[in-house]
This record gives C-alpha cells, sequence and structure tokens, in this order.
C-alpha cells in the first residue's frame, strides 16, 4: 500500500495563566482558546471541543466544494449545524468514562435543485473522505449526520 503525498500540518500554543491558551496557526493572528466560566476558565474563547465540531462543519464544507466539483453536483448554499455531548466525569478523571464526544449531532443543509439521491450520493462520499468526521468516527464516537435539502 503506498502512502502517497503527506501534508504536513502544524500549530504552536503557550498557556496564558488559568486554562487559557495563546494558539498560533501558520501566519494568522494567534488566538485565545479557553473554558466558559462555568467550567473555571474566563470564556475568553471557545474550548478546544467547540472547535472540533467548528473543524467538523468546515472540513465538510471544503469537501463539499472539491466532491461537487468532481460529481458535477450544483448546489447554491450550505449551511451547518452540529451538537455534541460530553460526559464531564471523563474529564474529571471518572474510571470507565471516555473524556472525548458520547455522541455528535450534525446537520448539513444543502440549496440545491439535486435530486435526494444525488444528496445522498453526495454525502456518502463526503463522510468518507472528510478527515475530521473520520476522526471522530475512527474513535468511537457515534455521529448522527442529517442532510437536508433547503
Amino acid at each position: 500500500m503506498s502512502i502517497g503525498q503527506l501534508l504536513n500540518v502544524e500549530t504552536s500554543g503557550v498557556w496564558k495563566g488559568g486554562l487559557k491558551t495563546s494558539i498560533a496557526i501558520r501566519n494568522f493572528e494567534p488566538f485565545i482558546v479557553d473554558e466558559p466560566k462555568s467550567l473555571g476558565g474566563t470564556d475568553e474563547g471557545a474550548n478546544p471541543v467547540e472547535f472540533v465540531l467548528a473543524g467538523l462543519s468546515s472540513c465538510t464544507s471544503i469537501m463539499i466544494a472539491i466532491i461537487a466539483k468532481e460529481q458535477k453536483f450544483t448546489y447554491e448554499a450550505a449551511e451547518f449545524k452540529n451538537a455534541g455531548e460530553i460526559d464531564l466525569q471523563g474529564l474529571m478523571g471518572v474510571e470507565g468514562v471516555s473524556p472525548h464526544f458520547q455522541s455528535v449531532n450534525f446537520d448539513v443543509i444543502v440549496k440545491t435543485n439535486e435530486s435526494e439521491a444525488r444528496l445522498q450520493e453526495l454525502k456518502t462520499a463526503v463522510e468518507k473522505r472528510c478527515p475530521v468526521m473520520n476522526l471522530l468516527l475512527d474513535a468511537g464516537v457515534p455521529v448522527t449526520s442529517n442532510w437536508i435539502k433547503a
């Protein structure tokens, strides 16, 4: 089995006290990752698992654009809504409780004149090739994805 082309992805971070970390990616302005006040943070930025869900939305959006072009699938817009459940006992070290998502619900709303069958073909290809979706699935996270025509 050949590996093909590998893409190196790098980030860096600096702890800023409490639960805050400044993250730098490529040449973009650094941003703060924090926790809400209810979890002991200062709520100065999204938390890491919120960024995972944001990554799922943006990765799916990118894969839709790439695969729609390959499939000659036309669409005018795409929207994403997701929610994940985490059992805080896992974060607190309770034995046998996973600290990652227990489940994720993911809605993809596509404005298109394509048929339902074509939308399902797009969904299947996108979910097979989306790195963030596969990261969640390979970790055993149940992901319920609902692709809806707008």
